[in-house]
């Protein structure tokens, strides 16, 4: 059975939502398909940590943080002021009717500090607009039309636009399983290789070191390169995750060189001034509990800092330039993201495939990246913002040009 419809997306993440959105305000009826019993469950799972919604930030601070080949699907670099940016995402959730609030490090959050609140108003105003939300389809095929297992069999949809809004490789048990990817390869859609982002990096600890499993890392600097991450990270059982090794984890994946600066606001000197107390007959471990009274930053130096220094000259270098030693990032199923994707080459301007006439793609399907900070969900609302806002004029083109014919 083959229905027609005006306009389809399929997934219900934040760029599916967006997209649906910017469709129904174009006077678009919009059907959304969505292959788990619920929508937008990996957006409610970063809720649970206080939804980062935006950074509040200059635009060239902010657009500093997105890589990936198809990074400019974002719309930041080829217009004069940003398509959706961190001013418009709040401007955005407000008309939502969510109060929000920015942190010291300019984080913006809802007051609540939970998305299902978000998520309902928007659902909401989605319906009102007529749009129609088909949970548990999820997306098999592609011929006649774009096919789908549903709970009452197989049915086919022959949309006039479709945005795709699927999501990357990451948490595949939320719904983001990279499904789709056989799908398009076979139509001729190129992709980039899938990686790991916003991850954590795998670390064969010693014995010594199962004590701090759990343990979290504050006031200590991250340094990739000329990128620095200031934020708070735990040591686990397998090896070492949070925001802060999230921050720079793309470039130690790419094979950048990272040292732990457990001083970040000492200078050398006064580290070294540390690192002079005689040590006597006491053990290493023992000095350093009374240098440092600090007992993960002494786990840490004890752990990554072999050989160990000889002098408090070398201890001070050492506890500013920490190796960090590890065995490489976690895997996709453990990412909270992924690079790579659907390439740059792989659409045009209006993110539009050029492999499929009328199908436009947006969000983490596409091959860029950012840190998780705000970054991330502004993405992926700008991306759909854009792919809705195309898919309504090809809409109207397309229209034009029938009735010209006739």
């Amino acid at each position: 059975m083959t229905e027609q419809v005006d306009a389809l997306v399929i997934g219900a993440g934040p760029a599916g939502l967006m997209a649906a959105e910017k469709l129904a305000e174009a006077g678009r009826h919009v059907v959304i398909a969505e292959a788990m019993p619920t929508p937008a469950r990996k957006f409610l799972m970063a809720g649970k940590s206080g939804l980062n919604l935006t950074k509040d930030e200059p635009m060239p601070d902010f657009i500093g943080r997105f890589s990936g080949g198809a990074r400019e699907a974002l719309g930041y670099w080829d217009t004069g002021e940003p398509d959706f940016g961190p001013s418009e995402v709040m401007h955005w959730a407000e008309g939502l009717g969510i109060e929000l609030f920015t942190g010291s490090t300019r984080r913006v959050f809802p007051v609540g500090m939970k998305a299902s609140p978000m998520l309902r108003a928007w659902l909401a105003r989605l319906r009102a607009a007529g749009v129609e939300l088909r949970t548990r389809w999820k997306w098999v095929g592609l011929g006649d039309g774009f096919r789908f297992s549903t709970p009452d069999g197989d049915r086919v949809l022959n949309p006039s636009a479709t945005v795709l809004a699927l999501g990357g490789a990451s948490w595949p048990r939320l719904g983001s399983d990279a499904g789709w990817k056989p799908l398009l390869e076979a139509a001729g859609v190129e992709l980039t290789r899938f990686q790991p982002a916003n991850m954590g990096l795998r670390v064969h600890w010693s014995d010594a070191m199962d004590r701090h499993f759990g343990s979290a890392v504050k006031g200590v600097a991250i340094h990739a390169g000329t990128q620095v991450s200031r934020g708070e990270w735990v040591i686990t059982r397998s090896g070492i995750e949070g925001g802060g090794v999230y921050e720079v984890a793309a470039r130690i994946r790419d094979g950048m060189e990272a040292k732990v600066d457990l001083f970040p606001d000492l200078d050398e000197s006064a580290v070294e001034q540390r690192f002079a107390r005689p040590k006597g007959k006491l053990s290493i471990g023992n000095w350093l509990r009374r240098v440092l009274g600090e007992p993960v930053k002494i786990a840490l130096l004890l752990e990554w800092g072999r050989p160990w220094p000889m002098t408090a000259s070398h201890w001070a270098k050492r506890a500013k330039a920490l190796p960090l030693r590890h065995d490489g990032p976690m895997g996709l199923e453990q990412a909270i993201s992924t690079a790579g994707g659907i390439s740059e080459s792989a659409i045009t301007a209006d993110l539009q495939l050029r492999a499929l006439p009328g199908v436009f793609v947006a969000g983490e399907m596409l091959d860029w990246e950012a840190p998780t900070g705000g970054y991330l969900i502004t993405g992926c609302l700008a991306t759909g913002r854009r792919a809705g806002q195309a898919a309504a004029i090809y809409l109207d083109r397309t229209e034009q040009a029938d009735g010209w014919s006739r």
